[in-house]
């Protein structure tokens, strides 16, 4: 049938046409704009400072710095160190120290590093028990952290296993601009231990950080009687913190260690934060009641808190309130026995090897560094310390 209206029906589709396009046209406000003008919700963690008001908006006032301490338990290589006594971490060695063995060890320390990282990872971590170069080699390049952009500082200690301290640090947020491997002198000239590693370099906002790892003397042998060999390793240690604070008495400084003491111990509470000086360093994990766990090191059923950081009173200002704490998922912990008690899942129990990952738990902190337009002004401080 012909179509009686031909001209009438053309008009009105084209007059829908332009109604359309006008209004599709007209300047509106998409979901994600919506979005953009409503508060936030934001992990603390991670930024505890206002979400940006505009979408466009690219610039930020302060940036995130999540620093990790970690001994990760005898890392060792399967070459031999003619050297060295490192013997029992050889293939056919005491402890049966594989390749495969080694390369596990090597992914569930990178695991342990990406899970403290969250979204991200650390922009430093300090690391004690690690053998050499080839094993942080290893490590930055044969796990996932390749994609992080680490670069590393190692010391070139005497300790007679072969074992060192050593700093990774991503190279966005910390310039490397120099270091040093700090030997200890002991009155018996045969005695042996790790160095302490000082880095220093400059963060994105152009402050210096000076950032000390050491790893002191053992308790093998009794506590008391391998005292005095720790307090060495202190007074040397307070004597290169003061070193730098008597050039600039506002200068940023991170020690974090292995210090085989507890916080109230006299090579922690006497000589490092009790030193006859004007410049105060302050321990991040001195109080257990703050703590979110019993420690970091369990031995005979006892937890100890070996492992601390201990900052100057500068830097301190840019510490996020109740952000240090002891990293202890539940993958780093033996199963509950019977009467509800882990430990941490070590990688050898004696000389059975266990699989697990430390026989120490990290520690981690979080800062909040201002940025260059910002600095000025007050940082985000800590004010109960």
């Amino acid at each position: 049938m012909k179509n009686k209206y031909p001209v009438k029906r053309t008009i009105c589709l084209l007059c829908i046409l332009l109604w359309y396009g006008y209004f599709n046209a007209l300047p509106h406000q998409s979901k994600s704009d919506d979005r953009a003008t409503q508060p936030l919700e934001y992990n603390c963690l991670e930024d505890q400072h206002p979400p940006k008001k505009h979408r466009h908006q690219t610039t930020r006032k302060y940036q995130d710095f999540r620093v990790m301490f970690y001994n990760v338990e005898n890392l060792f290589d399967t070459y031999d160190d003619p050297h060295k006594s490192d013997n029992e971490f050889l293939p056919d060695g005491g402890m049966r120290w594989t390749t495969n063995r080694y390369y596990r060890h090597l992914r569930k320390t990178a695991q342990v590093i990406s899970a403290i990282g969250e979204w991200g990872t650390p922009a430093v971590c300090g690391l004690c028990e690690v053998e050499n170069d080839t094993v942080l080699v290893h490590l930055l390049n044969r796990t996932p952290l390749k994609e992080q952009l680490y670069s590393y500082c190692i010391t070139t200690g005497n300790d007679i296993r072969g074992i060192n301290n050593a700093l990774l640090y991503q190279r966005d947020k910390f310039k490397y601009l120099g270091h040093s491997s700090e030997r200890i002198r002991f009155a018996n000239k045969r005695k042996r231990s790790r160095d302490i590693l000082h880095v220093w370099g400059e963060l994105i906002n152009g402050e210096r950080l000076n950032i000390f790892v050491c790893h002191f003397p053992s308790r093998t042998g009794g506590e008391k009687e391998t005292e005095p060999d720790r307090l060495v390793a202190a007074k040397l240690l307070r004597k290169l913190c003061d070193s730098v604070l008597r050039i600039n008495d506002e200068a940023n400084i991170i020690v974090m260690g292995d210090f085989n003491d507890n916080p109230y111990d006299k090579s922690i509470q006497a000589i490092l934060k009790g030193s006859k000086t004007k410049y105060d360093l302050i321990d991040l994990f001195d109080d257990p009641k703050k703590l979110n766990f019993y420690g970091t090191y369990k031995f005979r059923g006892e937890w100890s808190q070996l492992d601390q950081m201990i900052i100057s009173k500068n830097w301190n200002q840019y510490l996020k309130k109740d952000s240090p704490r002891i990293f202890a998922p539940g993958f780093l912990l033996t199963k509950k026995n019977s009467r509800g008690e882990q430990s941490p899942l070590r990688k050898y129990t004696g000389k059975v090897y266990k699989g697990g990952y430390s026989d120490h738990l990290p520690v981690v902190a979080d800062f909040s560094l201002p940025l260059a337009d910002t600095k000025k002004q007050a940082a985000p401080s800590n004010k109960n310390k």
